[in-house]
């Protein structure tokens, strides 16, 4: 982060003890429930199809979920 140009902090990951939540995942990973991403897209990703919604649902609920948020 900068203010005015100049840094005045660093963002970098936690270390340490994981969290209850990264907890919770790990086990329902281990549980089949679950497959933790890689953070990573698979390749060709950008290439797939793109699913059709002639209907504009997905739009909707998107612009409804933004009024609602306000």
């Amino acid at each position: 982060m900068t203010e005015r140009g100049k840094p005045i902090a660093k963002l970098v990951p936690l270390t340490g003890s994981e969290d209850a939540e990264g907890k919770r995942l790990r086990r329902l990973e281990a549980q089949g429930l679950l497959r933790l991403g890689s953070g990573q897209l698979p390749k060709g990703f950008w290439d797939a199809p793109r699913p059709q919604d002639p209907a504009g649902l997905v739009r909707q609920a998107l612009e409804e979920e933004r009024r609602e948020s306000r």
